[in-house]
């Protein structure tokens, strides 16, 4: 095998930077953004520590190799070219999916009977075995193929990085935990200001808010595909989770979460407690409409409800022009940063933004509105 890894990190479109800038930090080498995903190169031992910490990232994906696979021939035989026994166990089980763009080989579902029929053929050839028992630790096959070229993955996550373990309940239309920290950093929030999301909804905001605040690794309570194979060391996942614990910051915190629906707050300070944050984190039933705050300086940093439909469109402007004129009365060295889908979110607010990056949340295309400097 291999002594250095190539690993590939989908993100949400918007988020590469931030998720290459996280790689970066944890002194990963040959760190590179592309549309919709990050690569670089790491040893074995990083894999646990990038699962771990990685707080905008969707999930670590092992790259076997890529190679040109214009027909259903050269997708077989460049798949049983690579290593596969390196990695995937005898008894491993090894079940494919993946997606096909602007190319040749359009059909997902034939493109996963070949990938699978060419890795089984390999490991069937290596182990001596007609049929592979696959009773074993999942090794989850991911293929890419686009403008003709196929690229081969295995899946260290397991469930998507944003299952942080905390929120096994939650609200209509819940925001991504990935998404969530992405807003909260891309504010500057670091743990000093008081920092409040006057839409909570399940929490999610202020709980990846916190979780910054603290330094602690997101992944700390819940486990990865990658745990079970037998060619990690599983040191490497206890010394990732010593590392991450030894660098988790004390002190108080300011953090504040309002919804009007008061299950909704329930709920926010169910999941507050999962993600052991109860301490650091206030939530209370409040209407964003009356959203105040004396102190001189601060972060608000929220999603509230978009309006998808006609009629909820025009409840959502409402909801913005009132909240716009509680934002207005708060001290200058306030910063307020909004998520939203809708069109005219600036005039219903009452303000141009400072700056606007596009994010999505989910499929749904979105601007993030910033004001203050």
């Amino acid at each position: 095998m291999k002594e250095m890894l190539q690993l590939a990190v989908p993100t949400l479109f918007g988020l590469e930077g931030l998720c290459a800038e996280e790689l970066r930090r944890l002194e990963l080498p040959e760190v590179r953004a592309e549309n919709g995903r990050v690569l670089c190169r790491a040893r074995a031992e990083d894999i646990a520590r990038i699962n771990l910490n990685l707080r905008t990232g969707e999930r670590v994906l092992l790259v076997l190799g890529s190679f040109p696979a214009g027909s259903f021939d050269a997708l077989f035989e460049g798949t049983r070219a690579l290593p596969w026994e390196e990695f995937v166990p005898r008894e491993g089980s090894f079940p494919v999916k993946g997606h096909a763009l602007n190319s040749a080989l359009h059909a997902v579902p034939a493109c996963q009977a070949i990938v699978k029929k060419a890795i089984a053929a390999r490991l069937g050839e290596r182990y001596g075995l007609e049929q592979l028992p696959e009773t074993g630790a999942l090794y989850q096959v991911q293929f890419s193929i686009m403008k003709d070229t196929a690229t081969l993955m295995l899946d260290t996550s397991g469930p998507g990085l944003h299952k942080r373990g905390y929120r096994a309940v939650g609200v209509t239309a819940p925001l991504r935990e990935t998404l969530a920290a992405a807003l909260v950093l891309l504010s500057r929030y670091r743990g000093r200001d008081p920092f409040c999301d006057p839409f909570c909804g399940s929490g999610t905001i202020a709980i990846e808010a916190a979780l910054i605040a603290k330094n602690r690794a997101p992944g700390l309570s819940r486990a990865f595909s990658a745990q079970k194979w037998r060619w990690l060391d599983a040191k490497s996942w206890l010394d990732a989770a010593d590392e991450a614990m030894d660098r988790e910051f004390g002190g108080t915190y300011d953090i504040w979460g309002g919804d009007v629906d008061p299950k909704a707050v329930e709920i926010a300070r169910a999941n507050a407690v999962k993600a052991d944050v109860e301490d650091m984190v206030r939530f209370e039933t409040a209407d964003a409409a009356r959203f105040r705050r004396d102190t001189p300086y601060g972060r608000v940093v929220t999603n509230p409800p978009y309006g998808e439909r006609i009629l909820e469109k025009r409840e959502a402007e409402e909801l913005y022009r009132a909240f716009g004129r509680a934002v207005r009365d708060l001290p200058e060295g306030w910063r307020v940063s909004v998520l939203s889908s809708h069109t005219e979110f600036e005039r219903t607010f009452g303000r141009t933004a400072d700056k606007k990056r596009k994010l999505y949340n989910g499929m749904i295309k979105c601007d993030l509105f910033q004001y203050g400097r």
